[in-house]
């Protein structure tokens, strides 16, 4: 089940690098997800899959949310934080959690360390005091 959800990512991810869904691509597409070399190693749980599917489809409005209040509400605070990453969590779930935080406008990951953390830039409103 987890390798199927690798392929259908590896899909997902040549449709929006490509934005084509022409029956050639789809081929095409289709073989280079076979053909990128698969590792051998610990698959995240199907519930990690599917809390983070799940978590990316909420913040598809939360994006919007934070982009209209964006645009109507300057942002002029900046903070860089880091975020432990979640234990166990193998490499297809680490990129699904650096895309579901830089997917927001508000924050983008600038760095993973290999420690287990990212590192995440913020905006903010300024506070008033």
């Amino acid at each position: 089940m987890v390798e199927y959800l690798n392929l259908m990512l590896r899909l997902a991810i040549w449709f929006l690098l490509t934005a084509n869904l022409s029956v050639v691509n789809i081929l095409i597409g289709v073989s280079i997800a076979f053909l990128l070399p698969h590792r051998q190693q610990a698959l995240g749980t199907l519930k990690d899959w599917l809390r983070v599917l799940g978590q990316i489809l909420m913040a598809i409005p939360l994006a919007y949310f934070e982009a209209f209040e964006m645009i109507f509400r300057p942002h002029n605070q900046e903070d860089i934080t880091l975020e432990r990453v979640r234990p166990r969590r193998t490499s297809g779930l680490i990129f699904l959690d650096i895309f579901l935080i830089t997917f927001t406008p508000k924050t983008i990951v600038l760095k993973y360390h290999e420690a287990g953390w990212y590192e995440v830039h913020r905006v903010s409103q300024r506070r008033q005091p």
